[in-house]
């Protein structure tokens, strides 16, 4: 794995747990774009999601359930950040990779 990790001061809404990269997205992705989409998803900014899938995450935070964001590269890239429902891991993949 050839990922940087750059600490970010930023404070969470909710837990990450372990945070893991798919072998796909780690090739693909910068540490720029991954520490980016990273910092935005634990401060709730979901990305390109939906209205309606921005309130079920709003919600999700709340109650302990999955949450699910998107984020684009600047190079046109789309990509998932996803943390499971018990906070216990936040994985950085491509859709190709779910």
């Amino acid at each position: 794995m050839n990922t940087k990790l750059i600490i970010l001061a930023i404070t969470p809404v909710f837990s990450a747990g372990v945070i893991v990269v798919t072998a796909n997205a780690d090739r693909i992705l910068t540490p720029s774009d991954i520490n980016s989409a990273l910092a935005r998803h634990l401060t709730g900014d979901w990305g390109e999601q939906y209205t309606h899938d921005r309130l079920v995450n709003d919600e999700a935070v709340k109650l302990g359930e999955r949450l699910h964001s998107i984020y684009r590269t600047p190079r046109g890239t789309v990509f998932w950040v996803m943390t499971e429902w018990d906070r216990s891991c936040t994985t950085i993949l491509l859709p190709s990779d779910y």
